[in-house]
């Protein structure tokens, strides 16, 4: 991308995957994003697991009622993970990782979707944290908050098209109420 801007107005949510694997730089350098993600008070208290195996992906695409089938096809899925335990604040911790990966990924030319994990069900009324650790082997002390899908894009998306903006979301001082 020609610079951050660009960046972010492109990246939109993709759920279609070609069959194309990724290479290991391209899994390196996202995995590098979520280790540079900033945490509070440097507790690092985020994991991840790096699930590239066709059948567990598939496994995976069951987490959930709704939103999760696009796991099955794409190439590469991460488990992120926080740690409760170590720090209050592990699911920002762990969010700003997944988006950090998300923004690599659409350098890389890459697509990516976030499957939200923490508070969810599963079809038959499990919770999808408990399908997804014991699926993943995941100690009791870590917490899952998302499942990030990455995978060459099989979709075209447009970029982000910025008449549609909120800005009257933007309140400059003080939370003003505005007449609808």
């Amino acid at each position: 991308m020609e610079n951050f801007s660009s960046l972010i107005g492109q990246r939109r949510s993709i759920r279609k995957f070609t069959d194309q694997l990724l290479s290991p730089e391209q899994v390196e350098l996202i995995l590098k994003a979520a280790l540079m993600a900033p945490t509070s008070k440097s507790t690092f208290s985020w994991e991840f697991i790096v699930i590239e195996d066709k059948e567990q992906l598939k496994s995976l695409a069951m987490c959930k009622k709704h939103g999760a089938s696009f796991l099955e096809e794409c190439a590469l899925a991460i488990a992120v993970l926080g740690n409760g335990v170590k720090s209050d604040v592990w699911i920002e911790d762990a969010s700003v990782a997944s988006i950090y990966m998300q923004l690599q990924a659409e350098d890389l030319g890459l697509g990516s979707c976030w499957c939200q994990i923490r508070n969810r069900l599963t079809p038959d009324g499990t919770e999808s944290e408990q399908y997804v650790r014991d699926l993943l082997n995941i100690p009791y002390q870590l917490n899952v908050l998302s499942i990030i899908g990455f995978g060459y894009k099989d979709q075209d998306r447009k970029p982000f098209n910025e008449e549609h903006l909120l800005w009257e979301k933007v309140h400059l001082g003080t939370f003003k109420i505005t007449e609808e």
